[in-house]
């Protein structure tokens, strides 16, 4: 007993995964960015910003 050829399920699913991985992609970026990444920069420029008031607090003295 053959079984019948499965046609279009292929071109569907397909667009479903592309979609799917995109949004997941994109969503991913964004939680990243603004979860982990911009707050490591501001860590990073707060404590250059500390040490260049400290130097300049030694210099004047």
């Amino acid at each position: 007993m053959p079984v019948p050829p499965i046609t279009g399920k292929l071109r569907k699913r397909l667009w479903l995964d592309v979609t799917v991985a995109l949004g997941l992609g994109v969503s991913c970026g964004y939680a990243f960015w603004y979860g982990v990444h911009l707050k490591t920069v501001q860590r990073q420029e707060e404590f250059y910003f500390k040490l260049e008031q400290q130097r300049a607090k030694e210099q004047q003295a």
